[in-house]
């Protein structure tokens, strides 16, 4: 069988909000895994920016967006604030699409991200069906040059790459 293969981009971003927490009982979601940290996001949902922005990269395959259209249901009307429903909710258009490998950049000055990575590849990869070997995952600050290098919150960019068959 001849296979066609084409990649999509996703994007998400999330504000912190204001004031400080005990970073010790607190925690923020990034690819499914609750990392300590004293501020929370602006979110109706968990805020996992890291999966929403696999979500729309999911959506730019299947043309169904799911952020804003079905999620919006799922949280607002349903009361489901966990990010992976909403990936799990894209992948049900993905037809004879199959995912290879996805490649993000998380830019944010804090929470530092290094210890967490190994985790966060892991559950992505557990959540798209991939091995965690096929899932890049790279931090930056961006050298302070937007609100997100400077402490505001965090922004995602996702590539993702697919495979389907071809007659």
């Amino acid at each position: 069988m001849e296979y066609e293969f084409f990649s999509t981009i996703g994007q998400d971003s999330h504000r912190f909000e204001e004031g400080i927490l005990d970073s010790a009982s607190n925690n923020i979601m990034l690819g499914g895994v609750a990392i300590p940290y004293e501020r929370q996001f602006q979110a109706n949902s968990d805020g996992d920016v890291v999966l929403h922005a696999i979500t729309n990269a999911i959506s730019g395959a299947t043309g169904v967006n799911v952020l804003g259209g079905a999620a919006d249901k799922i949280c607002l009307e349903q009361g489901i604030k966990d990010s992976s429903v909403y990936i799990a909710e894209a992948m049900k258009n993905l037809g004879e699409n199959k995912i290879i490998h996805v490649s993000m950049t998380i830019e944010c000055l804090r929470p530092k991200l290094k210890a967490y990575i190994p985790a966060m590849k892991a559950r992505v990869g557990e959540l798209l069906g991939i091995e965690a070997s096929r899932v890049g995952i790279t931090a930056t600050t961006g050298e302070g040059l937007t609100e997100f290098g400077r402490g505001e919150g965090v922004q995602v960019f996702v590539i993702m790459s697919f495979k389907r068959g071809v007659t």
